[in-house]
């Protein structure tokens, strides 16, 4: 029998672990999620071109520097501010909060850290400036129907999050 392999206009189901540049498992997804490969699935492209001619089964490791990943860390994201010029409710670490712009944009920011009665909040991903491996285990391909290849995402299954 014949191994799938991972072309366009395949579903590919896999499960993943992003390694931080630390060494540290920031998330691993245990539950396979699918994406449809080559229909603009919001999958990082050096993810999805790495995993092309890979097969049902195979183990594939990717490193994403911030470029080719989650961006580099941008300063003027960054917030400090008295603690009692914030609620309550978000007066710990890893709160996270919502900023709409004057233009009506919201943007999620997390607390990142408190010290001496201050807050600092941060609007980059927490991967930002950071070069990361991504371990992904092909779990299944599948041929994508003309709707899913429409959606880029496969009818049963949500989009993938590794973006």
């Amino acid at each position: 029998m014949l191994k799938k392999t991972v072309a366009n206009n395949k579903v590919v189901y896999l499960t993943y672990s992003i390694i931080d540049q630390n060494g540290a498992v920031f998330e691993q997804y245990d539950v396979p999620i699918g994406y449809v490969h080559g229909a603009n699935s919001g999958l990082f492209e050096k993810i999805e071109a790495t995993l092309a001619g890979h097969e049902e089964g195979e183990r594939v490791e990717v490193i994403l520097t911030p470029g080719d990943g989650f961006g580099q860390h941008q300063p003027e994201l960054t917030f400090t501010d008295s603690i009692d010029n914030v609620p309550p409710q978000f007066r710990h670490v890893g709160a996270s909060v919502s900023f709409e712009n004057d233009a009506g944009e919201s943007k999620e920011f997390r607390v990142t850290k408190i010290e001496d009665g201050k807050l600092t909040v941060d609007g980059n991903h927490p991967l930002a400036g950071q070069t990361v491996r991504f371990i992904v285990n092909i779990v299944d391909i599948r041929d994508a129907t003309a709707e899913e290849i429409a959606n880029g995402r496969p009818e049963d299954a949500g989009a993938p999050r590794l973006h």
